[in-house]
């Protein structure tokens, strides 16, 4: 059965698409933030529960280096913006002073200084593409977990490692911890866990060679790692943390698993299996149609995701989008959308999911039909 989505809201974006990166809606209800970051600055700009912006309350932090120069994130109170860079994790307070700063590996290639700055190597050509680590904050903003290329500027090697995951004091900036990822990798991601600010996620994607996935758990401490078997992309975290949604690394498997990684029965959606071919796709060589995950989607509640096929639906028309639900795995239910919707979806854990506007000057909220729709029948903790 099909799910009709309805119009939320509307969010007008800070930042026009032709000068900065996508935008995003982050945090837990009460303390959600529309965050979108250009060359120069990151806008953090607060939002209501109907996801307007709070009068006056918008911040801008000044970005010590461009956006293709490494990634970012915003603290849940919006006080502090943490850039992972190529040399350093750096934070910054919406005033530009430096509050930190963390000095590592070069994430350039074979480089392997310690640069004391960005200026260092602005201008140099062979660090035009670097690879990058990524930082995230714990779920009360208490702590910065950062992914980087080892060793620490003036710290001892871990011995073998090449990259390291860190937990340091948003406060003061001392690290509190440290391990071995075991990776080398060309990009990352955190996922906080919603209740428990000692426990992190990471994704790492080590281009064709693989995804491994980390969680973290710093016990006050020593940061302990469990690293999970295969190539997997975590996408979400359910809101009580005790269940994460992946996709595999070849993107044939989407599977929910709790916090320490191991899959839960059932929860294990075989794209060749479950998904049918795109309406507009040819029938007659299914070889040549394959069907894939994409590496997008969350949990739109509790027991409900949302997933996308964008990728391998592309070249035969509009994207779509899927509701599952995990207490009834069996089903599959297609999202129709009063247009097609631009680019996948990210679920905002209160029974709301969001997309792109087509033409980028907007987030678009989207709840599941009005009750009556057999939504609320079939999965109806996302109408609560």
């Amino acid at each position: 059965m099909s799910v009709r989505a309805r119009l939320h809201a509307a969010v007008p974006v800070p930042l026009p698409s032709s000068e900065a990166g996508p935008p995003e809606i982050v945090g837990r209800p009460g303390r959600r933030l529309l965050v979108q970051r250009s060359d120069d600055e990151v806008v953090a700009r607060p939002l209501d529960d109907a996801y307007a912006a709070r009068p006056g309350a918008e911040v801008r932090f000044p970005a010590p280096w461009p956006r293709r120069r490494g990634t970012w994130e915003v603290s849940p109170d919006a006080g502090l913006a943490v850039f992972a860079g190529v040399h350093a994790v750096r934070a910054v307070e919406p005033s530009g002073a430096t509050r930190w700063e963390v000095r590592h590996a070069c994430w350039s290639g074979p480089c392997g200084e310690t640069h004391e700055s960005y200026d260092a190597y602005a201008d140099r050509q062979d660090h035009r593409y670097p690879d990058e680590g990524s930082v995230g904050f714990s779920a009360d903003g208490s702590l910065v977990w950062a992914h980087v290329r080892g060793p620490l500027a003036g710290g001892e090697p871990l011995p073998d490692a090449v990259d390291e995951w860190l937990v340091i004091d948003a406060v003061d900036g001392r690290v509190l911890a440290r391990a071995d990822a075991r990776a080398a990798a060309a990009g990352s991601d955190h996922l906080s866990h919603p209740a428990d600010p000692r426990r992190m996620g990471l994704g790492i994607g080590e281009g064709q060679d693989g995804a491994p996935l980390r969680l973290g758990r710093w016990d006050g401490e020593e940061l302990h790692v469990t690293y999970v078997e295969g190539d997997l992309c975590p996408l979400s975290v359910s809101p009580t943390g005790d269940r994460l949604m992946t996709v595999s690394h070849d993107q044939d498997s989407l599977s929910v698993r709790d916090f320490d990684g191991l899959l839960l029965d059932g929860l294990d959606w075989d794209a060749e299996s479950v998904l049918p071919l795109h309406p507009d796709a040819p029938t007659d060589d299914p070889d040549e149609t394959p069907v894939c995950w994409d590496w997008a989607g969350g949990f739109v509640n509790g027991t409900t995701l949302i997933a996308s096929t964008h990728e391998c639906d592309d070249e035969w028309g509009p994207g779509r989008h899927w509701l599952l639900d995990t207490a009834r795995p069996q089903a599959l239910h297609p999202v129709v959308y009063p247009s097609p919707p631009s680019g996948p979806p990210a679920a905002l854990g209160d029974g709301t999911w969001v997309t792109r506007s087509e033409s980028g000057d907007a987030l678009h909220v989207w709840t599941a039909g009005t009750p009556g729709n057999v939504f609320s029948a079939v999965l109806p903790e996302a109408l609560s």
